[in-house]
């Protein structure tokens, strides 16, 4: 029998690493690991090794609270330049994806769906032909030749109006050969309506697949039912295993949403693997419409010792010269290689944004019918005043405590929708996630420096 995901041993473990990574300085972060020390700069995420005398002498100065000191030391050192970051949010920044809620509805139960099962709190509805191709056309409007766009496909559960995603696509290949503009696509299902020829369709056109997935069958069934309390995993994996033996341009991912009732994450990472998903990824529950499901600090705490558990395999996998696809991982080591520094979490209300089956404009899929997010219609195009006052109010030196982070600019403030509506109760865990993240990094750096010459590309938005 394993361990229980919530002992004692893995809070302390997990307690240890949000200790560590506690902000001392908005600008340095400082890490020993099994292959030496390293900071990373927080302008530009750059990454130094450090002997340790630099080390003693960068810790000490940080400590002080001095910034003009830490500022100068750096200098000498040669890790300062110029800010990459300014106050300043893009300027009517173009629409290079959309997500479109074709299904404003659903077939499960889920207590905790931030789109209130489906209908985001509205009546159910689907999203017409009209709408859909609209909304096509205005994402390929703007494009130059050779750009990507990518188009998605969400709800509710968005294939329950499977007419309309065929006709989207297709409008969408056609612009795309006629225009010059490459365009990807993806889909995020509950699985149960999912057919074999679901299987061909998303094979030919290469979509990255995303099912939700809340754990194996006992966990899952609790979870994920459907509304008259029936399990709906057994026919979810029913559904999918021909979109896993299908997969060769397709890319079948799982996504579990976790709450204080699904922590054994290797257990659920391990059978996932074992069906043959492409990448399997965790999100923390950190709002939910009426509360329930959603993670407190002593979850997020047993979350993190889980997390890190999955690392340490993927670890191990990767110096073995074998596939561990955790994509939180995978995702953390291609921000960490490429240097990835941002103002926001995400694209949401500038390159991003979501559409409503009646074609009004969202900040993203999540702000589909909330005012706090909205973003004009398809009639009139993006409300830029509307847009300019969400890049400039959501920017993350506009964000507190983000200000004083050093883990500012990889997390960019956290996801928009859970922050305005929760807060940020997810702080210690991120950046004991990263803290974690930076140590794998330098490990493998050493271990199997050929893994980062390739490292995957970025999939376009879910």
């Amino acid at each position: 029998m394993s361990p229980s995901p919530t002992g004692a041993a893995a809070r302390s473990r997990a307690r240890e690493l949000m200790d560590s990574s506690a902000p001392v300085s908005p600008d340095l972060h400082l890490l020993r690991t099994e292959a030496g020390s390293h900071a990373l700069v927080v302008n530009g995420s750059r990454l130094f090794d450090l002997d340790a005398t630099t080390y003693a002498l960068l810790d000490g100065a940080r400590r002080t609270g001095d910034d003009g000191e830490l500022s100068r030391l750096m200098s000498e050192l040669g890790l300062d330049a110029p800010p990459l970051i300014d106050d300043s949010p893009p300027a009517e920044p173009p629409v290079r994806a959309l997500s479109l809620a074709v299904a404003q509805k659903c077939n499960l139960g889920c207590t905790y769906c931030y789109a209130q099962q489906g209908s985001f709190g509205q009546a159910p509805t689907s999203m017409s032909t009209e709408t859909a191709l609209n909304a096509v056309e205005m994402l390929f409007s703007a494009a130059a030749p050779g750009e990507r766009v990518n188009l998605s496909f969400l709800g509710g559960e968005p294939l329950l109006n499977r007419p309309v995603i065929h006709a989207a696509t297709e409008h969408a290949v056609r612009l795309s050969r006629e225009k010059d503009l490459p365009v990807t696509f993806s889909i995020t299902t509950n699985g149960t309506t999912v057919t074999a020829a679901d299987a061909g369709f998303f094979e030919e056109h290469g979509f990255a697949v995303t099912v939700s997935l809340d754990g194996t069958q006992e966990v899952h069934d609790a979870l994920r039912p459907y509304r008259g309390g029936r399990g709906s995993f057994q026919k979810v994996i029913t559904n999918v295993t021909p979109l896993l033996a299908a997969q060769r341009r397709m890319q079948v991912s799982a996504r579990v949403t976790v709450t204080p009732d699904n922590l054994a994450l290797k257990e659920t990472l391990d059978a996932f693997v074992e069906l043959g998903f492409h990448s399997v990824g965790f999100s923390p529950l950190l709002n939910s419409p009426n509360g329930r499901g959603e993670l407190s600090a002593s979850g997020l705490e047993v979350m993190l010792s889980q997390m890190v558990a999955c690392g340490e395999e993927f670890e191990r996998h990767v110096i073995a010269g074998r596939r561990y696809p955790f994509a939180n991982l995978v995702n953390a080591l291609r921000e960490l290689h490429h240097g990835t520094h941002r103002p926001y979490p995400c694209g949401a209300g500038a390159g991003y944004l979501g559409v409503s089956a009646e074609g009004e404009l969202a900040a993203c899929h999540r702000f589909v019918g909330d005012p706090k997010g909205a973003m004009g219609d398809l009639s009139r195009g993006v409300d830029r005043n509307r847009q300019l006052k969400w890049l400039s109010d959501r920017h993350v030196h506009r964000q507190d405590p983000c200000r004083s982070c050093w883990a500012r600019y990889l997390c960019g403030g956290g996801c928009h929708h859970e922050v305005i509506q929760r807060g940020r109760p997810a702080c210690h865990y991120i950046r004991g996630w990263l803290h974690y993240a930076l140590s794998a990094y330098h490990r493998l750096r050493v271990r199997r420096p050929d893994y980062f010459q390739q490292v995957p590309a970025t999939r376009a938005p879910e």
